[in-house]
Order: structure tokens, then sequence, then C-alpha cells
């Protein structure tokens, strides 16, 4: 079993602390729902997780296995495990998706990956996301809409096949039909490798679909509250204001919402 533990964390953004004391815990086979106000520190956990330079950890720890992840590389992050599906997915001309994938495959293995085994775990990705059949061999992202973007960090996910898998408002740009294709391509994936999941979305709607094992609220740079679907339908049924009045909390505060700094990187089960 795949164990992610962050203790404590404590992250910045020049200079401005963000994450102010965040614990966590995620294990192989769970399905975490994250949800909270703009602005709060989501995507900031997420992207200091991977290891993005823009973000500073100034305490804390994050252990996967009891290693240490913020020693590692942000290569290193990847080749143990930990993938990040990107709100913003990078664009890279002259680059086929083939080339990339069958790239970030053998560098996490001693052995190269067949060319007849990539091709059909490939072709079979991208059936399951309903995407063009020239998908392998169109430039990474380039000239994507923003729904096949999403999709593109899905197929790069089941090929993988990470031991923990972050998901960043990967349902942002996808329409009614799409969001139930990749939700079922998420739990497929899941089935068959038995990854943690870590879920950032602000919809009830995908989190029906994916069926969360553990909810949490995060507000001003700390998880205030967990609970499971129940705690999803509450947030659905009547926001955030509720958390000032049961938990003295303020919820109220907005984001000037930022495109993220891409790290272009994402992550493999161990081999």
């Amino acid at each position: 079993m795949t164990e992610l533990v962050i203790k404590d964390l404590h992250v910045s953004v020049e200079d401005k602390e963000i994450l102010k004391g965040l614990n966590l815990t995620i294990r192989s086979g769970e399905r975490h729902a994250l949800m909270g106000p703009n602005g709060n520190g989501k995507s900031t956990l997420l992207a200091a997780i991977m290891g993005n330079p823009k973000y500073t950890v100034t305490q804390g720890s994050i252990k996967l296995d009891g290693q240490d992840v913020l020693a590692m590389e942000v290569d290193e992050r990847s080749k143990a495990g930990l993938f990040l599906g990107m709100q913003y997915p990078s664009e890279i001309s002259g680059v086929t998706n083939s080339d990339f994938l069958r790239s970030c495959i053998n560098a996490r293995q001693e052995k190269p990956i067949s060319l007849f085994k990539f091709i059909k775990e490939m072709d079979k990705a991208i059936q399951q996301l309903e995407m063009k059949p020239d998908l392998a061999h169109r430039f990474l992202n380039d000239g994507f809409s923003g729904g096949e973007k999403k999709r593109n960090e899905i197929v790069q996910m089941m090929m993988l096949k990470p031991s923990i898998a972050m998901l960043d408002e990967i349902d942002s740009g996808l329409d009614v039909d799409a969001l139930k294709i990749v939700s079922e391509a998420i739990n497929q994936c899941q089935r068959e490798t038995d990854m943690g999941l870590l879920v950032v979305s602000h919809y009830a709607r995908f989190y029906e679909y994916l069926h969360p094992t553990h909810a949490h609220v995060l507000v001003d740079g700390q998880i205030v509250v967990s609970g499971d679907q129940e705690l999803i339908d509450k947030i659905d049924k009547e926001g955030y204001e509720w958390l000032e009045t049961e938990y003295h909390v303020s919820a109220r505060k907005e984001e000037t919402k930022k495109r993220p700094t891409s790290i272009g990187l994402c992550g493999a089960k161990r081999g």
C-alpha cells in the first residue's frame, strides 16, 4: 500500500504564506475531494507536492512511503509515483503525444516498453476517452481545445499508472458528456492500479461520478473540516458561509486567478 503523508505543511509564494500548517494523508485506493473557496491554497498544495519552484516550503514534511518528497527533484517525485493532472496543461509544439509518453514511460523502467505494447495501451486509452484517433501523432496539446487538453491529461495518467494522482480542476472545460467519459476513465484507472486520488473541483456533479471516500475543505491555508459525501452535498447546497458559525473561519476570501507556472512533468508508478 502506498501512503502519502503531509504534516504541518507551510508554503509561501513570493514571501506570502499560503498554506499554514496543513495535514493530510492519502492511501492507495482512496479518493479524496479537496474543496474550498478560490484563493485559499488548493492548487498551491498540489504544486508544492510536485515541486513547482514557485512555491517555497518553509515548514513541515511530505513523505511518500517514508521517503522524503521534499528532498527529491521534480523528476524524482514523478518517478517515485506522483502525478499531477494540471489545470492549465502546457502546449509543446514539435513533440508528439506518442514520443512524449514513450519517453516518460521509458524513463521510469529499466527495459524500454515494446512498441506493440505501447501502441496497444495508447489506443485503448484514446478510445476510452473518445478522442480523435490521430491523437498519438499530434503535437502535445498544440491546437487542442480546453476539453481535449483535460482528456489528454487523463490519457497520460492512464499510460503512466501513478501510485498517487492529483487532479487540479481537471473537470473545468468539459461538457456534461465529456465529464462522464473522463470520470469513468479515472475510476477505471483506479480500479486497475489501486492508485490514491486527490481531486480538486468546485462541482458536486464531478464528485458524484467519482464517489470520494474522503472530503476536505481548505480555508486560509488549512483543512478546517473533513468528512465524506455528506460534506460535499452540504457545500453544494449551502456554500461555505456556514463554516463561519460552526468552525469560526472566514470563507469569503476571493482569488484573483493567475495562470500557474507549469512544471510540465507527470508521474508514473514505480517499476
